[in-house]
């Protein structure tokens, strides 16, 4: 690999790690558990059908609440919505910590995702960018253990902006000592990922596009598609040898 790309920004989630997958494995943890304990029939999916609903729409604002508050507050008036009746906190609180915890731990770095990144960073700077709650994003990146595959980790609930604004990529340029158009974005999120490397002019945007999803007219229209991030490598060959004939 040439020199003509000199970092590369990852996404995290369903970027890197199966975050939807994990999600779905705690979910049906949940209904087992309301299944077997409690007696609920389809309830129980209703009610797992409802919190992923809220979780879809969720708007946190550090300042107000907590994260931990915000989604046991998802799965109470899920319950409720459900069963009817008094408000049932502590079920609620079961219910959460159960979804999170084995949702964290079926949250790994896949063996080959990282050997790619092992090589990557042999040729370029690799850096993590993942929007999010900062409790929630440093707990996902703990459970994966990915710290040690990059030079900087970069957490949007953790500055001003979170992408697509352009200031969270200049920091995270800043961090690495590079300019953007030295760097490549990589994610799976046309609004945030691509709509962000375009916002701060990055040499390239990829988008991850595993389920051969065909976007809107007014989405963001990223310089790559591949539909597996494993193809990056040999991307980032063509995009250098592409620079290479310009110059």
């Amino acid at each position: 690999m040439g020199l003509n790309v000199r970092a590369v920004f990852f996404d995290l989630d369903n970027t890197l790690i199966d975050t939807a997958g994990a999600s779905r494995k705690g979910m049906l943890e949940v209904i087992k558990l309301l299944k077997s304990k409690y007696h609920y029939k389809e309830e129980a999916e209703i009610i797992c059908d409802k919190v992923q609903v809220k979780l879809s729409k969720e708007c946190f604002h550090p300042s107000n609440t907590c994260i931990t508050d915000l989604r046991t507050s998802h799965w109470e008036e899920a319950i409720q919505e459900t069963k009817g009746g008094a408000a049932n906190r502590k079920l609620a609180e079961e219910c959460y910590f159960l979804w999170k915890s084995t949702r964290l731990q079926h949250m790994t770095l896949a063996e080959d995702v990282k050997a790619m990144l092992t090589e990557l960073r042999k040729e370029v700077c690799l850096l993590l960018l993942t929007n999010g709650d900062r409790q929630t994003q440093r707990e996902k990146i703990e459970a994966c253990a990915c710290q040690s595959y990059f030079d900087a980790i970069v957490v949007g609930g953790e500055q001003k902006e979170e992408k697509p604004a352009p200031s969270i990529f200049y920091y995270c340029c800043d961090l690495l000592g590079v300019q953007p158009g030295d760097c490549v974005m990589v994610g799976d999120t046309l609004e945030t990922d691509i709509q962000g490397g375009l916002n701060a002019g990055l040499k390239a945007t990829v988008w991850i596009n595993k389920n051969g999803i065909v976007p809107l007219r007014s989405s963001p229209m990223p310089h790559y598609v591949v539909s597996s991030v494993l193809e990056l490598p040999a991307l980032l060959q063509s995009i250098d040898c592409k620079a290479n004939k310009r110059t």
